[in-house]
């Protein structure tokens, strides 16, 4: 796919334009200039890098003072140490204090595959949807992605980006604008609806044209904005459905699968919801993403199977 991008490679050129209009932007990192793919940002601005070494809680603490500092902190390491590592400074120092810092959670889901449990980040979104303040946001493509870190660069407060550790093709026309909050229906279809966030996009993308190729017209959205989220505009591209399924390299509990639960449940809705992912008390498969995903249930063809067997 020549339009493949791997959306660490457009934050680090996101940042370095952000400096480059005047913005006094610093990225902090644990030794994870790799992970981070930093090199260029280094090379273009060589005194504004802070690497607080293997020392994710330093990590976050560091950003904080930053930004009481006045300075624009963004954090950029595997998205696995940040969450579970930092969580106590995550929680007090960004959001209860309400710092300037963005978080990026790099290599996100089961990105670092075989590498197995202890890099796997299946629990992010539901740890973040937790504290309060914090803004929430998961890119699908190259074009979406840059929008969100641009937004996320001007704003002033706590955000979360989860970022995918893998290069992501794009889905979206040219003309294509983000907005916080805003449902991104893909397209429209008959009695089901696949919801998706982040790189599992691809996979109900995928899916649905099978699936036309059976004659079976789904209805595609993607959710890139967890918190805020316009629930009411969610549910209205979801009430004529008959059944939902949601997709999402995250545990099926408190990521993307529980908010569209809870959006149909509020409004009392008669509609069938079935969350694919990670299952409940499990984790990921130690294996390359397109088996486990086949593993788990929720690659394109086993997205393909489930709406054949709803639709009969």
């Amino acid at each position: 796919m020549s339009n493949a991008e791997h959306l660490t490679n457009i934050m680090v050129e996101r940042f370095i334009s952000a400096v480059e209009n005047g913005v006094d932007l610093v990225p902090v990192v644990a030794d994870s200039t790799s992970t981070a793919k930093i090199a260029p940002f280094i090379k273009a601005f060589p005194d504004r890098l802070v690497n607080v070494g293997i020392a994710e809680q330093t990590l976050v603490g560091c950003a904080a003072g930053l930004a009481l500092g006045g300075k624009v902190a963004v954090t950029c390491n595997a998205a696995p140490f940040l969450v579970a590592r930092a969580n106590e400074q995550v929680k007090v120092d960004i959001c209860y204090n309400n710092t300037n810092v963005k978080l990026f959670g790099l290599n996100s889901g089961a990105s670092y595959g075989p590498l197995a449990s202890t890099h796997h980040s299946i629990d992010d979104i539901s740890i973040m949807r937790g504290f309060g303040n914090i803004e929430i946001y998961a890119p699908s493509s190259p074009n979406e992605c840059r929008q969100i870190i641009d937004y996320a660069i001007n704003h002033v407060g706590p955000v979360y980006i989860r970022l995918d550790g893998k290069e992501l093709p794009e889905i979206h026309t040219s003309d294509y604008k983000f907005e916080p909050g805003k449902i991104d229906v893909l397209k429209r279809g008959n009695n089901v609806a696949l919801v998706a966030m982040g790189s599992t996009v691809h996979e109900i993308v995928t899916a649905s044209e099978l699936l036309a190729e059976n004659g079976i017209h789904v209805t595609l959205i993607n959710v890139p904005s967890i918190r805020p989220c316009d629930t009411t505009a969610l549910f209205d591209a979801l009430k004529q459905a008959s059944h939902v399924i949601t997709v999402e390299e995250h545990n099926i509990n408190g990521g993307l699968g529980s908010l569209v639960a809870e959006v149909i449940a509020e409004q009392g809705a008669a509609i069938s919801l079935k969350r694919l992912g990670i299952p409940d008390a499990g984790y990921a498969l130690a294996a390359d993403r397109k088996a486990m995903r086949k593993h788990h249930g929720f690659d394109a063809q086993s997205i393909v199977n489930l709406v054949i067997d709803l639709v009969k």
